[in-house]
C-alpha cells in the first residue's frame, strides 16, 4: 500500500472543523441533561484519515472525527464513513479497539439509509448529529430528506458549488452534458433546480437564458431543505472560500430544533463575511 498523504487544509477548512466541534460540544451538552433521550450519534461522512496537514502552519490538524471522540459529555456511538479504504484504515489506526465506534469503507447513501438512519428513530428517543462532508456532488437527495423526515437527525452539509458551477451550471445549459445534469438531479433531488439556476432575459431578436448567482442558487436549495425534506429550522448558510476567495461551497446546517438552529446562526454569524 502506498503512503497516505494527508489533505492539506486551509483557512475555510479549520473554520469549519472549528464550527463542528463547537456545535457538537453544545449538542452533547444539552441532549445529556435530558433523561429521556436514550441514545445520541455522532455520524461523520467522507471522514478521511482522521488528521489534515495545515496550510499555514504546516502542521497536523485533528480531522473532524478526532474532534468529535474528544466532546465531553461523550456521544453514545461514533458511526465514521469514507469510501476511501487507505483513509478508512489510517482513521481505524487512530481511533484503536473502541467499541463505541464503527467504521465503515462503503458507499456514503447506501450505509446512512441502510445501516445507520434506522438506528435513530425519533419515537425510540434516538438523536444523530451527521456531518456530509464530500468533496463533490455525490450526496443523494435522499439522505438529507430521510433525514429531515425522520425529526430526529441534524445535519451539516457542503453544497458544493464550485462542482456546480464547473461542470453542470454553465452559461449555455444546452451544452450541458446529460451526466453532468444527472449528477444535479441526484444532489437535488430532481430536475427544479434548471428552473431556479436560470431567467430568462430579452435580447434584440430573442429571449436569453442567463445564470443565476451563487446566493440566488444557495437561497433555492435551503428553501427546499425546509419545504421539501422538512427540516423546520435551516439558518442562512455560510459561504466557504478558497484562498483566493472564491466560494468552493455552501455549509448548511438544518435541524427540526429551534435551540441548535439558534446556535449555529450565532456561530456562523461569528465567521460570516471574514476573508481569508
Amino acid at each position: 500500500m502506498a503512503a497516505l498523504h494527508y489533505d492539506e487544509i486551509g483557512y475555510w477548512t479549520e473554520v469549519k472543523l472549528d464550527i463542528v466541534r463547537d456545535y457538537a460540544k453544545a449538542y452533547s451538552t444539552i441532549l445529556a441533561k435530558q433523561p429521556v433521550i436514550k441514545k445520541y450519534l455522532y455520524i461523520d461522512v467522507f471522514a478521511g484519515p482522521g488528521v489534515h496537514i495545515s496550510k499555514h502552519t504546516g502542521e497536523l490538524v485533528p480531522g473532524s472525527p478526532l474532534n468529535a471522540l474528544h466532546v465531553s459529555p461523550k456521544f453514545h456511538e461514533y458511526h465514521f464513513i469514507d469510501l476511501d479504504g487507505d483513509k478508512a484504515k489510517a482513521l481505524g489506526g487512530l481511533v484503536g479497539d473502541r467499541d463505541d465506534v464503527i467504521i465503515y469503507n462503503e458507499d456514503c447513501n447506501e450505509v446512512l439509509l441502510k445501516k445507520i438512519f434506522p438506528h435513530c428513530q425519533y419515537a425510540d428517543y434516538r438523536r444523530a448529529l451527521c456531518l456530509l462532508d464530500p468533496y463533490s456532488l455525490n450526496v443523494d437527495w435522499k439522505v438529507l430528506q430521510t433525514a429531515g423526515t425522520m425529526r430526529s437527525i441534524e445535519i451539516f452539509y457542503n453544497f458544493m458549488i464550485m462542482d456546480a458551477n464547473m461542470n453542470i451550471l454553465w452559461r449555455d445549459p444546452q451544452k450541458v452534458p446529460a451526466s453532468q445534469a444527472a449528477r444535479m438531479d441526484f444532489a437535488w433531488g430532481d430536475a427544479s433546480w434548471r428552473e431556479v439556476a436560470y431567467h430568462k432575459s430579452k435580447s434584440l431578436f430573442e429571449d436569453i437564458e442567463e445564470k443565476e448567482d451563487n446566493r440566488t442558487i444557495a437561497e433555492a436549495f435551503r428553501k427546499r431543505l425546509e419545504k421539501v425534506a422538512g427540516f423546520l429550522f435551516v439558518p442562512e448558510p455560510l459561504p466557504m472560500r478558497n484562498s483566493k476567495g472564491s466560494i468552493v461551497y455552501y455549509l448548511f446546517f438544518a435541524s427540526a430544533n429551534e435551540t441548535g438552529g439558534n446556535i449555529v446562526s450565532h456561530i456562523f454569524s461569528k465567521y460570516r463575511n471574514r476573508m481569508a
